[in-house]
């Protein structure tokens, strides 16, 4: 992972894959396939053009990995938004909407019990 971080940011020409941060690979049990999960460093930016631009770059990454840690085969990378921290962000935001509810309703909160 940190490898492909490192290709990511000094060996692509597109400038939008620079403002990637890989949050985790899964290898399938076979070695042959890397499922590498990706987030922007802009929350708000749209993560298809993203996706579709590291795929196309996947080939090309895929052979600058292959040298740079120096194995025999290296497994092809698919990539995937990771939405993870936007859904815990959305749960956040369910709990503090639920809390307020149950407060207006005249509910005692946990604390309140």
């Amino acid at each position: 992972m940190r490898a492909l971080s490192e290709l990511l940011r000094t060996e692509t020409k597109d400038p939008s894959l620079h403002d990637v941060a890989l949050t985790s690979v899964d290898l399938s049990r076979d070695l042959s396939v890397a499922r590498v999960y990706f987030n922007m460093l802009d929350p708000e930016a749209d993560p298809k053009p993203v996706a579709d631009g590291l795929q196309r770059a996947s080939g090309f990454l895929r052979s600058k990995l292959g040298r740079a840690i120096k194995v025999r085969h290296v497994p092809e990378l698919r990539f995937a938004h990771d939405d993870s921290a936007e859904q815990a962000v959305r749960i956040g935001r369910l709990i503090d909407q639920a809390i307020e509810s149950d407060e207006s309703d005249g509910n005692p909160t946990p604390d309140e019990r």
